[in-house]
């Protein structure tokens, strides 16, 4: 088989994966979380954001992982999104793909991190997309929810950016803090004062890759 042939089969899987768990993505999505991995291997072999393990993987944990937000919230036209400690733009890039009427502001602290997401946004035509390098506890302005995928520890996390949520919102799910967590999430949150939903992630989702995966939702804490 050619290498433009594995190619095409690779981008077919990718889209096919995608689709698999979110249904109503359109195709002009599914070629462009195509595009992203496309881009990140590219980028990958210049700076490297996602470790080599990981990037042959990119579908089940980066794209599926990001979007695991998008089984509990269709974020409405309008809401404001915080991606805190974005790293190499996940969860932001794939959420801003599923969501072209939510803006989402990508921040991280390290440089070379936001030069690769500010480049595969600028290249992906993601005009929902602000990247800011910074520390995200320093950003000015609210949002109806800040995101993180595994930033540090949940407690800190929360700690750092409560006061970036803004205190009524509109959206199915009450404003908040969503956060992708590994492993036993249970000692962090009880120390946590306010209202929360844990989800499992291999609810969601087949692959093995998410069976200690969670999601938390931090809410009403104002």
């Amino acid at each position: 088989m050619s290498g433009s042939a594995l190619s095409s089969s690779g981008q077919f899987f990718k889209m096919n994966l995608t689709s698999k768990y979110f249904t109503a993505i359109t195709q002009a999505q599914s070629k462009r979380f195509a595009q992203a991995e496309n881009l990140y291997r590219e980028w990958n072999s210049m700076i490297n954001v996602i470790s080599r393990k990981d990037i042959d993987q990119f579908a089940s944990h980066h794209l599926l992982h990001s979007l695991a937000i998008a089984k509990v919230i269709s974020f409405k036209p309008g809401t404001a999104v915080m991606d805190a400690g974005t790293g190499g733009g996940f969860p932001g890039i794939p959420l801003a793909i599923m969501f072209p009427d939510t803006h989402f502001t990508l921040v991280d602290s390290i440089g070379k991190k936001i030069k690769v997401v500010d480049a595969i946004a600028t290249e992906m035509k993601l005009t929902n997309v602000t990247t800011l390098n910074a520390r995200f506890e320093t950003v000015k302005g609210a949002f109806d929810f800040v995101t993180g995928r595994a930033v540090s520890n949940l407690p800190l996390f929360f700690s750092m950016v409560k006061n970036s949520v803004k205190t009524t919102g509109f959206n199915d799910i009450p404003n908040g803090i969503l956060y992708l967590s590994g492993g036993d999430v249970e000692q962090d949150i009880a120390s946590i004062s306010t209202k929360l939903t844990v989800w499992r992630l291999s609810t969601f989702f087949a692959e093995d890759y998410f069976i200690t995966k969670k999601l938390v939702h931090l809410h009403n804490f104002l």
